[in-house]
């Protein structure tokens, strides 16, 4: 029988990262959480615990590395490997540049690029040790397209897309760790409603009317990656609803 997964997700209190979790415990891997939100990521422990999983949360900001780097310490501690980490911790204040909400667009590039960096570099030395795992990065169908009022968000999502594939060219061949990035179309989660610019009211309905995808979609998607015999590697995935556009 193999050994169940110890599978790392951020971002997991809600959205994709939420989904991810249940559908990885339900196939009996070892769930470590971490998100900012505690209250919902032991309501998730919870779930995954009184369905006969086994999980362990922490509540952590990832844009502060040592969190990051003491959550991974943590976890090798309790089940002495980390064989998976998803990358699912984001946000989107989309804004139009001229309304210069620059906190915001600190917030994006630090929590978008620097944190996913900084949890990427927390599990680095444990899969580099045993020479496997695998890292799945949420990068977005805006790390390829660029809109207006996304500018500072599609330049994160690029930098994810650009930083997954520098990761594959140097773990890949030499240390048999996969990487995926995956780049979702419009997924119904709860990141269109941080955005805080007025001028895009319309934009916040009309995008909210449109056909989504689901966070379980993406779900499946990340086990399916994840899932693979050890020599196959989806390097990088677009997914998006049938009935979009663009």
């Amino acid at each position: 029988m193999k050994r169940p997964k110890v599978v790392l997700i951020t971002g997991a209190s809600s959205g994709i990262g939420y989904a991810t979790a249940l559908a990885f415990a339900k196939i009996g891997s070892k769930i470590a959480i971490c998100s900012r939100r505690n209250s919902k990521l032991k309501e998730l422990e919870s779930k995954i615990i009184q369905n006969g999983g086994e999980a362990l949360s922490q509540r952590i900001d990832v844009t502060q590395k040592i969190e990051s780097v003491s959550f991974a310490k943590k976890i090798f501690e309790k089940w002495g490997d980390i064989d998976v980490l998803i990358n699912s911790a984001g946000v989107a204040p989309l804004s139009l540049l001229k309304n210069l909400k620059i906190n915001e667009w600190e917030q994006m590039i630090d929590v978008n690029v620097k944190g996913l960096m900084y949890c990427t570099a927390a599990v680095l030395p444990y899969m580099i040790e045993k020479k496997s795992g695998h890292i799945v990065n949420l990068s977005s169908l805006a790390g390829r397209i660029v809109f207006p009022a996304g500018s500072v968000y599609c330049a994160t999502k690029h930098a994810v897309t650009a930083f997954s594939e520098g990761l594959r060219q140097e773990l890949s061949p030499r240390f048999n760790i996969r990487v995926t990035c995956l780049e979702p179309g419009v997924v119904k989660t709860g990141l269109i409603n941080q955005i805080t610019d007025k001028s895009l009211q319309r934009f916040v309905e009309n995008t909210k009317k449109l056909s989504a995808l689901k966070a379980e979609d993406i779900a499946r998607v990340i086990l399916f990656a994840v899932n693979l015999p050890s020599n196959v590697n989806i390097n990088e995935l677009v997914i998006r609803p049938t009935t979009q556009e663009i």
